[in-house]
């Protein structure tokens, strides 16, 4: 099984060759991902895509340290998620 890293770039790579994947997930990141990936993303996950440009940069951060540890493990990807993928 993949980690949610590995997934993250493959789905990167997929988006930065493949022009129309890439308008589906900058304009449904849920459904893009569901139908690419072939799993049903719960109704509670939020997924934002952010496109960088020359002037802007995106820097994530892992989430606050007062997370439960079920908490820290869901966001990590330690939920119970089995995504297949055909890349």
């Amino acid at each position: 099984m993949e980690t949610p890293n590995e997934m993250r770039m493959k789905i990167v790579d997929k988006a930065t060759g493949d022009a129309d994947f890439r308008a589906r997930l900058l304009g449904d990141p849920k459904g893009a991902l569901e139908r690419e990936l072939g799993v049903a993303i719960p109704a509670s996950m939020s997924i934002e895509v952010h496109e960088e440009s020359g002037t802007t940069a995106h820097l994530v951060l892992p989430p606050d340290s007062k997370l439960s540890e079920g908490d820290l493990q869901a966001v990590a990807g330690g939920g119970n998620w089995n995504i297949v993928s055909d890349w």
